[in-house]
């Protein structure tokens, strides 16, 4: 990850750094790693998303160690640079600026281990569709719901899960979400 660090340019380095250290203390839900490499990509540096998505996973591991050990800026760096003798110079200097503005705002609980092992929701879009023709059948006239649920994973990269149901599996799909709105009601 550290020959990838070399092609983001600082700004954008600093702005992933300051969204992973958002994330870790619990202000948004993950780093959309999708829109900052496209933004990147439109600067003119080829970079792929799972390339970022790694450097992500990595600032993400060495920040949380980094809060789970109370390290303070000097102690943080002094560590990257024994530790990590590849990162860049201009990566370095910032994570020791994010780190010595925002690094005390990452809490660690003694429970942290056991929490968020699953995705975290953000958002829900759907849409009403109706298949026509296909190559197979003539004429299905059939609907259809798209549903795409964007989802912050525990590492806090947002990724979008799409899926189909027929209106029968929707009503059945709706029915339950009213349940748990009815559960909730009452807690």
């Amino acid at each position: 990850a550290a020959d990838k660090i070399n092609l983001i340019p600082q700004d954008f380095f600093a702005e992933l750094c300051e969204q992973i250290i958002q994330h870790l203390s619990h202000k948004i839900p993950g780093v959309n790693t999708a829109e900052l490499c496209q933004r990147i990509q439109t600067s003119g540096i080829e970079i792929s998303v799972g390339d970022l998505a790694k450097i992500t996973n990595v600032v993400s591991f060495l920040f949380s160690t980094a809060a789970r050990n109370n390290l303070s800026t000097e102690e943080l760096v002094t560590t990257l640079g024994t530790a990590v003798s590849a990162l860049p110079k201009h990566a370095v200097q910032v994570i020791r600026h994010v780190w010595n503005e925002q690094g005390k705002s990452i809490s660690v609980s003694e429970d942290a281990g056991n929490t968020a092992t699953v995705g975290q929701f953000v958002d829900i879009k759907w849409k009403l569709g109706v298949a026509m023709s296909s190559d197979t059948c003539r004429s299905l006239k059939y609907p259809y719901v798209t549903v795409t649920l964007k989802v912050a994973d525990p590492s806090g990269q947002i990724t979008d899960k799409s899926f189909e149901m027929t209106i029968p599996q929707f009503k059945n799909f709706f029915r339950q979400f009213k349940e748990m709105a009815a559960v909730l009601e009452t807690v």
